[in-house]
């Protein structure tokens, strides 16, 4: 079953480099200064069609976007968006599953925060996909200030412009940091 799996995505992969291609002229006639850019959104909306960049910042939106676009181009890399901005009454919903799923705040804090101090509330991070684009995003994401935070989370990634953020073991590490110092 894993095989199956791998082997689709890897033809989606190429359908959608495929894609991009083909759309290259069209996107340089509606932008010719953004054409690989645009194309390749185009393409990758419909290798992913559920995600969604709306809430994020404008600038955590354009490091995304600038990432994606040159992992694409440039190395043929696929970075899709699992998650972004959730509102406040979304992360709480989520926390308080992972409390009752584990039995205990401490325990549901290292795979989820409370909205008052989930990045994505404030539209900072980014859970991606698949995990080769993750790993693309690790080497080369501080280039455009995107930063993996926590050692337990593969695909989640915060937008840092003006500082390099610890990595944390996860989520509720930073809790300790701070209680501990």
């Amino acid at each position: 079953m894993t095989e199956l799996l791998r082997s689709r995505a890897a033809a989606y992969a190429v359908a959608a480099r495929l894609l991009a291609v083909l759309l290259l002229p069209v996107a340089f006639v509606r932008s010719p200064c953004h054409a690989r850019r645009l194309a390749c959104q185009w393409a990758l909306a419909l290798r992913y069609p559920a995600e969604d960049l709306a809430g994020l910042t404008a600038a955590a939106r354009e490091a995304f976007v600038a990432a994606r676009t040159d992992a694409f181009w440039r190395d043929g890399q696929l970075i899709g968006l699992t998650s972004g901005h959730r509102d406040a009454a979304r992360q709480h919903a989520m926390f308080t599953a992972e409390v009752r799923r584990t039995g205990s705040v401490w325990a549901a804090r290292r795979l989820v925060l409370p909205p008052e101090e989930s990045a994505h509330v404030g539209g900072f991070a980014l859970d991606v996909r698949p995990t080769e684009g993750a790993a693309w995003l690790e080497r080369h994401g501080a280039a455009y200030h995107l930063h993996r935070r926590y050692d337990n989370e593969w695909w989640h990634f915060e937008y840092h412009a003006d500082t390099l953020p610890i990595r944390l073991p996860h989520p509720g590490a930073a809790v300790l940091v701070r209680t501990a110092g």
